[in-house]
């Protein structure tokens, strides 16, 4: 006998007379129907232009849906061994398995059976995937999902690149940077599903070059000249006295005559650094390429020259390193909402004790919620009984504005506190160009990196109670 019919005889007969079971013939339509969205997955990503950017792609394409397959033929099989065994149990296995012919009902109603199961989890198995991938394309599915994130979730909502997608930034084009992002994509999922992930969550050398992403629609060499800012601040005494200020900063860049100015033209060249720690905030080291391409070398008293390994090439996000996650200090988000006019500065010491409930250590948020609100309530009812009947709509809203605040920068599940993630752009707040401008980076020769405030901004008003020059540019 030839060995295709010994193979026909002794295995494709008895495979398909067994397999002939409901169990079997649903798993061999899920094997099929994830098998055809596969293929097409595969050829649309070989020939094809239009497919997602998702790092998280092949998490649907070669986790899920593979393993799909494989659960459908672990169904086959399990089908295969139960009608055996019940077969068996009953002596109803025939001396001889019947024919593979379409003139048998029971093959020509398997086939039917698989031909239109298959379809429908083709049409189910495909449209999820779709729809899986669609949403993972989505802010929500980084930062909602993902509770890990949601402190990032959060300041995303309250920044300029809240219409921004998170892979536009985050996701280095071409192939390179896809595959990083993947790798470290799913090392992430592994440690968000082991609740093996740091607490708190840091961007350290993360966030791809400048070049890579934000210069996508970002000009580097636009000329932006001078910006005025206007700064509003309360003082803790009862009346809340606000004062402001106003600082003409020299951003600068390069003019339409190719000159370089202020801020921006400064940072322009290739300048390197090292950094002693994690997030870039102690730097003993800068080396500024000149010109003629020699380098000068500024030292932190009391380091040594680094390697060359360390060094760093200075980006755009090394000062703007909180573009679209931007947390605030307790003192400037509170001046920012009272200016806004709640907590309302009429309320007697709502800056002194707003910012004593904010800065405070709660052990969640949702307790921190009651608490702020709760004290604020029982303050004014207790101690100024008078402003408590006049005032109440303004207290409730104070309290809500105090949460708000709070809820914006403060996550204590991720031990994300004040000051945790410090912003670049200024000085005041955290070492940002002071950590270069402190005038202790030192070249051979003795010169410094200067530290010349009017270098970079001219303070024309200090806490002033209503400046004159306010009223005069007509920003009273």
């Amino acid at each position: 006998m030839p060995k295709s019919s010994k193979f026909r005889e002794n295995w494709l007969r008895p495979f398909f007379f067994y397999g002939n079971n409901r169990l079997s013939l649903f798993g061999g339509a899920i094997t099929t129907a994830s098998a055809f969205v596969l293929v097409g997955f595969w050829v649309v990503s070989v020939f094809g232009h239009g497919g997602s950017k998702n790092p998280y792609l092949d998490i649907v394409f070669d986790l899920i849906l593979p393993g799909i397959f494989v659960a459908g033929l672990c169904l086959i099989l399990a089908g295969i061994v139960v009608r055996r065994s019940y077969l068996d149990a009953t002596k109803q296995v025939p001396a001889f398995f019947p024919e593979l012919s379409l003139k048998d009902p029971m093959f020509r109603q398997g086939l039917d059976f698989v031909a239109i199961a298959t379809l429908f989890n083709f049409v189910i198995v495909g449209t999820a995937c779709y729809r899986g991938v669609a949403y993972m394309d989505t802010v929500s599915f980084c930062g909602a999902t993902c509770h890990v994130m949601k402190p990032e979730f959060v300041a995303y909502h309250g920044s300029p690149h809240s219409g921004v997608a998170c892979t536009e930034c985050h996701v280095v084009p071409g192939a390179v940077g896809y595959v990083h992002v993947k790798l470290n994509g799913t090392k992430q999922m592994f440690m968000t599903l082991f609740h093996d992930y740091p607490r708190p969550i840091m961007a350290e050398d993360k966030i791809p070059a400048a070049s890579s992403t934000c210069l996508h629609c970002h000009d580097a060499n636009r000329f932006i000249g001078d910006t005025l800012k206007v700064g509003t601040s309360f003082a803790s005494d009862e009346t809340n006295s606000q004062t402001s200020s106003l600082t003409l900063i020299h951003v600068g860049g390069r003019d339409s005559f190719a000159r370089l100015s202020g801020i921006h033209g400064a940072h322009m060249g290739k300048i390197e650094y090292v950094a002693t720690d994690d997030t870039n905030q102690m730097i003993s080291w800068v080396g500024k390429t000149n010109a003629n391409g020699s380098v000068t070398e500024f030292v932190s008293a009391g380091v040594k020259a680094p390697s060359a390994s360390k060094r760093r090439l200075m980006d755009c996000v090394d000062c703007h390193n909180r573009p679209a996650h931007s947390f605030d200090t307790a003192e400037n988000a509170l001046d920012k909402e009272m200016a806004q006019g709640s907590p309302s500065a009429s309320l007697p010491f709502v800056h002194k004790e707003g910012l004593r409930l904010i800065k405070a250590v709660y052990p969640s948020g949702e307790i921190a919620k009651a608490r702020i609100t709760e004290s604020m309530i029982a303050l004014y009812r207790s101690q100024y009984p008078a402003v408590w009947n006049r005032q109440q709509p303004q207290i409730q809203a104070a309290a809500k504005a105090l949460v708000e605040i709070y809820s914006s920068n403060v996550f204590p599940s991720m031990k994300v506190v004040w000051g945790t993630h410090p912003n670049n752009i200024g000085h005041n707040d955290s070492p940002g160009c002071f950590r270069c401008h402190d005038g202790s980076h030192t070249a051979p020769g003795g010169a410094t990196i200067t530290n010349d405030c009017t270098a970079c901004h001219n303070l024309l008003v200090s806490d002033e109670k209503k400046p004159k020059l306010l009223a005069e540019l007509g920003m009273e």
